[in-house]
């Protein structure tokens, strides 16, 4: 399989270097340059999207099969997980436009072999210092139009990709940037073979990205959604990352890149008689940016250390408490989770996930004071798990409880909050290498497409991370830590999550989705742990996504006989296409991995290995 995996790649060893590898000098790729005069073939015929692949040397597994093609050759070339990660985010950036790239954030999960240590990297992006509780309400005091605010200049956050990858390469890799950004450079350059994916989501985005001439010129060639089959270059995304390959993130964050964020942020170019809503960030609010190393959350379940994600992420902290929501219930009802009926262990999925965002709703976001040793804890959780029965689901919205270390017999929760809005895009990987080092890396722009606009000349969207904020408080009367501030950070649902056994790694995962990362997340961990699904299965299950509202679920799950149980005990079901688009990583010792993806959401992922097995 490798080898066919390498041989399907039409010179994309020779195109990120002509010693053929993903790291050959400089001066080879300035005459290959010369020689395709910046393009050359396209990098990529189809390479095949693996599900589930297992073997040594190391593993990747993301949503794309170039990207995790990249990680992999970084890997093989003696690189380390945090090197392989930044490699093949940089490639989702080109390849996956519409869900990441360096115009928004994400959060880094890194495991060091060497000390034994889980650390994040919380690349979240920032309000302009300007921003007030108020930003997003209108002259009435009622909240603007959210699809309004999405599609403007005034959605768009601080990016903080770039400087997570800047402090991944310094903090945990081995190499710097100038050499991992190359390889997602030749392939912008170059080219990559379109799937039914990219397609899909350019043609939805059509009508949104003309409102924008640098969006539609770049994404929409003649006018349209490229095809299924068709080579789409991104020369200015090229140049962009030669641009900071050469001159360092300082050309980003305080030279001439970061001129035009703030330009088109401020006063986006739009089509004639189209008027979208101006921008307030500033080269200072640019050039002050930080991507913050932090501790992570944890908690413990079924003998295993769950690491996530903390603050401004709910994803680490409600992950979190819903696991310690299920063992609560299986010490309530006296049958563990593994041993119950595939309609109960969803029920009692749905009843542990709406809850635990009951909670994260009121308490968690980018404030001070944020109860997350409570929020985490078990004793929280038993007090939480008094409202659990077996035989009804509790009605919706559940109201959120008390953190505050008194635990009564029942906590039985205030007010009823209703759901935020929120939107379903972002991408993720995974990698673990050689050395027993592993990341879980989920970043974003945002909804799909992001906020539609391009800096022109530069081939990349911004992201519309500011409405992750809510516009006005989700309860009068109740405090809301997700309202906008000066240089506060929205509330994320990203989860990337590294799971150790006994201080060792044991498995990596993460996927985009908005809210329903948590579910998604939660949902796989529990199918593969509890209820003894392989990997690639748990990725593959249909999904059930309980946020305290109506339920989502795919891949017909609403309608099947499991649905209709549900139903029976009170669950209210939406059928929808796919939830998420998840992948992970098994290590099992001795040098062996086994890396899954998904094997239809988003057609399909990929998951590789260094050495395969036969």
């Amino acid at each position: 399989m490798r080898a066919s995996l390498r041989y399907l790649t039409l010179g994309l060893a020779g195109a990120l270097g002509v010693s053929g590898t993903v790291l050959g000098g400089s001066a080879a790729v300035a005459h290959e340059d010369r020689q395709h005069g910046g393009r050359g073939s396209p990098v990529t015929a189809e390479l095949p999207k693996v599900p589930t692949m297992t073997g040594g040397g190391g593993a990747v597994s993301s949503v794309d099969p170039l990207a995790s093609q990249v990680g992999i050759d970084v890997l093989e070339r003696g690189g380390n997980a945090a090197d392989a990660a930044v490699a093949a985010a940089a490639t989702l950036g080109v390849t996956e436009p519409y869900s990441a790239g360096i115009g928004g954030g994400g959060f880094f999960v890194h495991y060091d072999a060497a000390t034994g240590e889980v650390r994040t990297i919380d690349g979240r992006e920032t309000a302009p210092a300007s921003y007030t509780e108020d930003e997003f309400l209108g002259e009435d005091g009622e909240p603007l139009d959210f699809a309004t605010v999405v599609s403007s200049g005034a959605s768009v956050g601080v990016p903080g990709t770039l400087a997570t990858w800047e402090t991944a390469a310094e903090e945990f890799g081995t190499m710097d940037l100038h050499r991992l950004l190359r390889p997602a450079e030749r392939i912008a350059a170059r080219g990559f073979t379109v799937d039914e994916n990219f397609s899909e989501q350019t043609a939805s985005n059509a009508e949104r990205f003309r409102k924008f001439p640098a969006t539609a010129e770049l994404f929409l060639r003649d006018g349209e959604a490229p095809a299924v089959g068709d080579v789409f270059r991104n020369p200015d995304l090229a140049r962009t990352y030669r641009t900071i390959r050469h001159q360092g993130t300082g050309a980003f964050y305080d030279g001439s890149i970061g001129a035009a964020i703030v330009e088109e942020s401020r006063e986006p170019t739009t089509a004639e008689g189209v008027d979208v809503l101006p921008g307030e960030m500033t080269r200072k609010d640019l050039g002050s940016y930080e991507a913050l190393l932090k501790d992570p959350v944890s908690t413990e379940y079924r003998g295993l250390e769950v690491y996530g994600m903390g603050l401004p992420s709910s994803g680490g902290i409600t992950v979190a408490e819903t696991l310690n929501l299920l063992e609560a219930y299986d010490e309530r009802t006296g049958t563990p989770l593994a041993d119950v009926p595939e309609a109960q262990y969803l029920h009692r999925f749905s009843e542990a996930t709406a809850t635990a965002f009951a909670d994260r709703n009121r308490w968690i976001g980018d404030v001070a004071g944020v109860p997350v040793t409570e929020l985490t804890s078990q004793e929280f959780a038993d007090e939480r798990a008094c409202l659990f029965e077996e035989g009804a689901a509790q009605p919706r919205p559940i109201a959120f409880g008390e953190p505050d270390g008194d635990y009564a017999a029942c906590g039985t929760g205030q007010a009823r909050q209703p759901e935020p809005a929120g939107g379903v895009s972002t991408t993720h990987l995974n990698v673990a290498d050689r050395w027993g080092n592993v990341v879980s890396y989920t970043l974003t722009i945002e909804q799909t497409g992001g906020s539609g606009i391009t800096v022109p000349g530069h081939g990349f969207l911004l992201n519309n991370e500011l409405t992750d904020f809510n516009f006005a408080p989700l309860t009068e009367g109740v405090p809301d830590p997700n309202l906008p501030g000066p240089g506060k950070r929205p509330r994320s649902s990203m989860s990337p999550t590294i799971v150790l056994r006994d201080g060792e790694p044991w498995m990596s995962v993460g996927t985009p989705g908005g809210a329903t990362i948590i579910t998604t997340v939660a949902q796989i961990l529990t199918g593969h742990i509890d209820r003894d699904l392989a990997l690639v299965d748990a990725v593959a299950a249909p999904r059930l996504s309980s946020r305290n509202g109506t339920e989502g679920a795919d891949l017909g799950l609403a309608g099947s006989p499991t649905g209709a149980q549900l139903r029976e005990l009170g669950h209210e079901l939406e059928d929808v296409r796919w939830i998420g688009n998840a992948s992970a990583i098994r290590v099992l010792g001795d040098g062996r991995f086994v890396a899954a993806a998904e094997t239809e959401r988003g057609y399909g992922g990929s998951a590789m290995v260094v050495d395969p097995e036969p």
